[in-house]
C-alpha cells in the first residue's frame, strides 16, 4: 500500500517555520480542543502515602536519616526514578524551548501553557512519593537537581520547529514507555500506580504531536521526512546531560526499563507505522533520499537490538546459573 502526499504549488524551500506554524494553527486547535475532551484531571496528593511519611534529620530533633532498607523500592525502580524525576525537574528550561518556537499565542500558546502545567504534576507527584516513601537519598536527589537544573537544556531540534515536532512525537512515547517499565519493575504497587497515571499523560501528548506530524506530512512531506529522519538518526532522550547519566541508562538497558530493542520496537517502530511514513510516495529527491536513509538506519538498529538481546540473554542465563550453584 502506498500513500501519495501532494505537493503544494510552492517548493519546500518556501516553507519557514512561520509559515508552518500558521499553516498548523487550525490543526494544533483540533488536536488541543480533541486532547481537552479526552485528558482527566487528577490530584497528585492522591497517589502518595502521606502516612508512610516521617521526618528527616535537620530541623526535626525526632528526624530519621534516610536508609535504603527502609523502602519497598527495588535498586533498578530507584535508579530509573531519579532519571525520570530529574528529566522531569527541567521542566522551565522545555518549556521555554518551545514557547520560543511555538509561541505564546492562539493555539499553539494555549497548548504550550496546557503541556506544561499537566507535565508540572508529574514532577510534583515523583518527588513527593520519593521523598514520603523514602526510596532514595533526600539529600543526594537534591544535589542531582541542583546540578542538573543549573545546565539547563538545550534541545538538539531547536533550530527547526519541524524537527521539534517530529522529537516530541518520539520523545512522548520513550517518556512513557520508560515511566511505565520503570513501575512494572518498581517492586512497589503504590509507584506502579503513580507512573501509570503518568503514563497515560504522556500517551496523550504523543498523540497529540504524532498528529501534528501527521498534518505535516500532508503540508510539506520532503522537508518532514527529513526532519523525521534526521531525529531518529540523532535521537537522544532529554535528560542526557544528567549527573550520572550513561551509567544509570546502561543500567536500565539491562533492567529492561528503557534500552535499544525497546526504543526499536515499542517507541520509534509504532509511530512510523501509523504515519507510515516508510510507504510515503510522491516524494522529491530530498525527501526519497531521507526515506531511504530511514529504512536503511532502521534495519541497523534492529540488528544491534537483536545483538543486545542475545548479550543480554547471556547474562540471564549466567546469573540464573550462579544462583543455581
Amino acid at each position: 500500500m502506498t500513500i501519495t502526499s501532494p505537493h503544494l504549488s510552492s517548493p519546500s524551500t518556501a516553507w519557514t517555520d512561520a509559515r508552518l506554524l500558521y499553516a498548523l494553527e487550525e490543526v494544533v486547535e483540533q488536536e488541543l480542543n480533541r486532547h481537552l475532551k479526552v485528558a482527566k484531571d487528577w490530584m497528585p496528593h492522591e497517589y502518595v502515602p502521606w502516612s508512610d511519611g516521617r521526618n528527616f534529620p535537620g530541623l526535626f530533633e525526632d528526624g530519621e536519616a534516610w536508609q535504603k532498607e527502609q523502602s519497598k523500592v527495588t535498586e533498578i525502580g530507584r535508579i530509573a526514578l531519579v532519571v525520570n524525576l530529574l528529566t522531569e525537574d527541567n521542566l522551565p528550561s522545555y518549556h521555554h524551548e518551545i514557547a520560543s518556537l511555538f509561541g505564546r499565542d492562539g493555539a499553539w500558546g494555549t497548548w504550550v501553557h496546557r503541556w506544561t502545567a499537566e507535565e508540572g504534576r508529574h514532577g510534583i507527584v515523583m518527588r513527593d512519593y520519593l521523598l514520603t516513601s523514602r526510596a532514595v537519598d533526600p539529600d543526594q536527589l537534591e544535589q542531582f537537581r541542583m546540578s542538573h537544573m543549573s545546565e539547563g537544556f538545550e534541545s538538539d531540534n531547536r533550530h527547526s520547529m519541524l524537527h521539534s515536532v517530529a522529537y516530541v512525537a518520539f520523545q512522548e512515547l520513550a517518556t512513557r514507555v520508560s515511566h511505565r517499565n520503570t513501575g512494572h519493575q518498581s517492586g512497589d504497587p503504590v509507584c506502579d500506580r503513580m507512573l501509570a497515571r503518568i503514563a497515560t499523560d504522556e500517551n496523550l501528548h504523543m498523540v497529540f504531536y504524532r498528529n501534528l506530524l501527521k498534518a505535516a506530512f500532508d503540508l510539506a512531506p520532503d522537508l518532514t521526512m527529513q526532519a523525521v529522519r534526521d531525529v531518529i538518526v540523532n535521537f537522544r532522550m532529554p535528560g542526557h546531560g544528567m549527573p550520572g547519566f550513561e551509567r544509570a541508562a546502561a543500567q536500565m538497558a539491562i533492567g529492561e526499563i528503557y534500552n535499544m530493542r525497546i526504543h526499536h520496537d515499542d517507541v520509534i517502530q509504532p509511530v512510523l507505522r501509523f504515519l507510515k511514513v516508510l510507504e510515503i510516495d510522491g516524494l522529491g529527491p530530498e525527501g526519497l533520499k531521507a526515506q531511504e536513509e530511514l529504512g536503511l538506519y532502521m534495519g541497523g538498529l534492529d540488528a544491534e537490538a537483536s545483538k543486545f538481546d542475545e548479550k543480554l540473554a547471556a547474562r540471564k542465563a549466567r546469573m540464573a546459573a550462579r544462583a543455581a550453584g
